[in-house]
């Protein structure tokens, strides 16, 4: 499994190429490691593990679901290859900035939250762990924007609880305690 998922994350790696973290100057790889890495402390399904190192490769890469299955079919197998893709779709965006431009942010969070709710539950347990990995980011490096995000974060977990019940509430209490170190930070 180890193999399966280095080589995954490589493939990641190099779709992302030169992107770095926004508020770090990290590569951006480092994010979807972390965000396999908490799903891993809840589930061991191959597909959810894969679809999180690859969760923002459609949105953010010029890869296509056919060069992604492509790779996967040769080292997971065509079925898991097929879920693992499937995952992945689910977890991209469709209400862009780049695709819906006259829309605000909050209208396009509105229905990205509105599809998300129909996804899968293993789509569900990877969002919370991005969800729990981007939290803490955002509110460490970019308190102001954090208010919005945190707020955004919180409506889009009321609409997807089919995910891995410990794993959601886990991402529960880390925006709430992201809330909480707003404020305290506020009353400085």
């Amino acid at each position: 499994m180890e193999e399966a998922l280095e080589k995954i994350r490589d493939f990641a790696d190099k779709a992302h190429g030169s992107q770095l973290r926004k508020y770090t100057p990290e590569r951006y790889i480092v994010h979807p490691v972390r965000v396999m890495e908490i799903c891993r402390s809840y589930t061991q399904n191959m597909s959810v593990l894969a679809a999180a190192l690859l969760h923002d490769v459609l949105e953010d890469t010029s890869v296509t679901k056919e060069e992604m299955l492509s790779f996967l079919a040769e080292i997971l197998g065509h079925d898991k290859a097929v879920r693992t893709v499937k995952l992945v779709v689910e977890l991209t965006d469709i209400y862009t900035k780049q695709n819906y431009p006259k829309w605000n942010r909050k209208k396009r969070k509105l229905k990205e939250s509105q599809r998300i709710e129909a996804t899968s539950g293993e789509a569900q347990t990877i969002k919370y762990a991005d969800i729990i990995d981007n939290c803490k980011e955002i509110v460490e490096h970019d308190p102001e924007f954090a208010w919005v995000f945190i707020k955004e974060c919180k409506g889009l977990l009321m609409k997807m609880p089919k995910g891995n019940t410990d794993l959601y509430g886990l991402a529960i209490s880390t925006v709430k305690d992201c809330i909480a170190r707003l404020e305290s930070q506020s009353l400085k």
